[in-house]
């Protein structure tokens, strides 16, 4: 019996739909690119390293996902695409062989008062909808279990047109709302310091409002002037009760004011509408500290903080209120959900249980659906990002991640590797910006940028399998076999810091001494309560300096100079050594060039299309007037400072004529950092997340405490960076500080004096102390889930 001949293609037979097997850059020049070309295999995982600052988001994220979302926009209609953010095209020569891109970065969840771990995950719509179906009493749709919605009512006359004539009809409506009247769903109430708002010694025309933006000359001074509500000569303490309630609480009334047609309103529903909707992390410094002195917060008495209104709270499944189950620890309810057996409702059931299972699977299970988003740390609201993503069907998408293992400790390290694996294993490229050696381990390709951060940086140094970086003699491979000893001699403590009963959270009543006058290292697993025990804890009374996690903020016109406070001593010795103003010396002020207001380009506005950025033909970029810049401070005009490095700009500002000693110590301190290539000028937004939580470092080094908290400085910090890291601990605690860090990192672990274990687990299988000592004792013991990494990392 003969064969039929084989029709199997060879391999020169490969189909031209296989060929594009790679993602192509070329020429890429983002932010400090270089002209940059690599070629990345699709379906495969590959990492990014260099050094805070070298380009790794800017080619990553600026370049790569930034593109694909670009092309995905624009597949949508015109109308639709004026709805969604419009992106430019990349600086870029050639981008070839992009799939859809799905972004999981670091940035902060919604600061949003509103906003719950529940509600941005959608497990809060899920368990409305249960309880709605299920729930006994029957309460009516899911909205009624919704702390967003108010119940109303009302009835009235509506015009019908029926067989072309006008028929007017009765109509009564009725809104049955989950949310609670008395805090409007936000779970606290607030009460009001009045001696925080004005002196009421003062008239309004005086200046008594104390409120920031509320000054005579403002625009809301004038309103309050001129309301004619109350005689604004008149100081506050002479007011009748009927213009005190009208100065504090009056509802909105139409008024006219300077011929202008305005609503006026009581100033203290002006401020919980304005400053108060508000997380308290979303606000600027400034209307912060007012706040949290003006206002005190106390949880809701009706609703005991659930935010939920009494007939919310009184609908129950198998004795479980939906208050009830948002207030569980996910990895309680998830267990919860699954012992309920109801068929009606078996696919809602079926997808809110794998929900909350991934948030157990991804390591937060020690979370509650009624957690407030904005107090999540970065790594945790990156985790809570990726959970839509783990159970998803897609495949040969592009997968990028922004330092996906922020915020764990070494012990959830791997489980972080696993899923980053899985993704991969669906047939997915994953794209990951990435420090931690134990992630750079399990890369298939890496690509590693340098060699130095900023203008230093911008250039591929290596491209290849993660052997052939550990053999390469670039930073990343010199240093990725880094192994810190654990320090023989340690600092003898000058006191302590004593905390009695900490009980926010999940803390479990803890006493512990802190001792002061050395560095002191707070760890444990992600969920263990490090960050309740520190920032929550610390009495009163306490100088504290708190450095956390949270994202500085500024626009396109901030840079180091004006964030530092920089730019004031220099506006001031150029004004001296000119005999001019120093405002002459903003480009946000006087000095600005009148074509583009101090900006240095020209924004054009395209609708659903990407906006065009021209630079300005009047001033070339240099944002101020032609006029400012004849004015000279050791021969350079201001411009031509704004353009120096910090390291370049330190030397200049502490010899010779331009010798100006404020400036010279916060540059000194901006070098101490390691930040000394930046630009003075350089906007904000451009910096990467390590550049810009060293210049937060920098700008508290002179605050006034002798405590100092570090909530894990070495986030977005390259190895080799982790070291001078160090060093500016040790000069700290050298010149007689006390510094707290909470770090995952055991590099710093292992350079303690002394440290501080939470756990042994997660949520409320944590909150206790289950170590305290040093570094060498941790090892030694091998007690905790720390001093077994601790000792794998050190070599014992």
């Amino acid at each position: 019996m003969s064969k039929a001949p084989s029709s199997a293609p060879q391999a020169s037979d490969r189909h031209v739909a296989d060929s594009h097997e790679m993602i192509r850059v070329q020429g890429a020049r983002e932010n400090n690119l270089k002209d940059v070309s690599v070629e990345i295999p699709k379906r495969r995982l590959t990492v990014f390293t260099g050094v805070s600052g070298s380009g790794k988001s800017s080619l990553v994220f600026g370049t790569i996902a930034a593109e694909s979302q670009r092309m995905i926009n624009e597949t949508y209609s015109a109308f639709v695409q004026g709805f969604m953010p419009t992106l430019a095209r990349p600086e870029v020569d050639v981008l070839d062989g992009l799939t859809t891109a799905i972004i999981v970065d670091q940035e902060r969840m919604g600061a949003n008062a509103r906003s719950t771990v529940g509600t941005a995950t959608d497990a809060n719509a899920m368990l409305r909808i249960l309880f709605s179906r299920l729930g006994q009493p029957h309460l009516g749709s899911p909205q009624a279990f919704s702390f967003n919605v108010a119940s109303a009512s009302g009835s009235g006359a509506v015009t019908v047109e029926r067989g072309g004539s006008p028929t007017k009809e009765r109509r009564t409506f009725s809104i049955t709302g989950g949310m609670c009247p008395r805090c409007e769903g936000l779970g606290r109430v607030s009460d009001f310091d009045l001696s925080a708002l004005y002196d009421d010694t003062k008239s309004l025309n005086e200046g008594a409002l104390t409120v920031p933006g509320y000054s005579v000359e403002g625009w809301y001074g004038r309103i309050f002037s001129g309301c004619g509500f109350f005689d604004p000569d008149k100081p506050i303490r002479e007011f009748t009760e009927r213009e005190l309630h009208d100065l504090l609480h009056k509802e909105p009334t139409k008024i006219k004011v300077d011929n202008v047609n305005l609503t006026y309103e009581g100033l203290i529903p002006k401020i919980q509408k304005s400053y108060l909707a508000k997380d308290r992390e979303a606000m600027q410094p400034h209307i912060r500290a007012f706040v949290d002195r003006a206002v005190v917060f106390t949880t809701c008495p009706d609703c005991a903080g659930t935010r939920l209104n009494p007939g919310a709270r009184s609908s129950k499944i198998a004795g479980i209120s939906i208050a009830d189950a948002c207030a569980m620890q996910i990895s309680d309810l998830a267990d919860w959900i699954r012992g309920l057996a109801e068929p009606s409702v078996t696919p809602l059931l079926t997808t809110l249980g794998r929900t909350l299972d991934s948030f157990v699977e991804i390591g937060l299970g020690y979370l509650s659906l009624d957690r407030p988003a904005g107090t999540l740390s970065g790594g945790e609201a990156q985790r809570v990002k990726m959970i839509r993503h783990l159970g998803s069907s897609l495949t040969d998408v592009t997968y990028v991640f922004d330092e996906p293992t922020a915020g764990l400790h070494p012990h959830d390290i791997a489980r972080m590797n696993d899923l980053l694996l899985r993704l991969r294993d669906k047939g997915n490229t994953v794209l990951v910006v990435e420090h931690k050696p134990e992630t750079i381990a399990i890369a298939d390709h890496v690509v590693d940028l340098g060699p130095g951060a900023g203008t230093a940086g911008g250039t591929v140094c290596f491209e290849g399998t993660v052997e052939g970086l550990r053999a390469s003699d670039t930073l990343t491979g010199r240093h990725l076999d880094d192994r810190a000893s654990c320090k023989e001699q340690v600092r003898r403590p000058t006191g302590a810091l004593q905390i009695r009963g900490a009980d926010t959270h999940n803390l479990q009543n803890v006493d512990v001494d802190i001792p002061l006058g050395v560095l002191v290292v707070v760890t444990g697993v992600a969920g263990s309560g490090k960050s309740s025990l520190i920032h929550s804890s610390i009495p009163a009374g306490a100088e504290v300096i708190s450095i956390d996690q949270g994202a500085i903020r500024g626009s396109r016109r901030s840079n180091p100079a004006t964030y530092t406070g920089l730019l004031e001593p220099i506006r001031k010795a150029f004004a001296k050594a000119n005999g001019v103003k120093p405002a002459l010396f903003s480009a946000n002020s006087a000095g600005a060039c009148p074509t583009c207001n101090g900006a240095g380009v020209i924004y054009t506005d395209l609708a659903m299309m990407a906006g065009v950025a021209s630079v300005c033909e009047q001033c070339e970029g240099r944002r101020f007037d032609a006029s400012v810049l004849e004015y000279r401070l050791g021969g350079r005009n201001i411009s031509e400072v704004l353009a120096m490095s910090v390291a370049e700009a330190e030397e200049f500002f502490g010899t010779g004529e331009a010798r100006t000693p404020a400036a010279h110590t916060i540059l000194d301190r901006l070098v101490d950092v390691g930040l000394g290539y930046l630009s003075l000028g350089q906007p904000l937004t451009t910096l990467s997340g390590g550049e810009r939580q060293r210049l937060k470092l920098a700008t508290h080094m002179s605050a006034k405490g002798g405590v100092y908290v570090l909530d894990e400085p070495t986030t977005g910090l390259h190895l080799a960076d982790v070291e001078q890291l160090l060093g500016l601990l040790d000069r700290l605690v050298d010149a007689g500080k006390s510094v707290i860090v909470i770090e995952h990192h055991q590099a710093v672990m292992a350079h303690a004096d002394w440290i501080v274990d939470l756990g042994p687990g997660a949520g409320h299988d944590g909150g206790r102390i289950v170590f305290e000592g040093t570094p060498a004792d941790l090892v030694a013991a091998r007690s905790t889930l720390t001093g077994e990494h601790l000792a794998a990392y050190v070599g014992r």
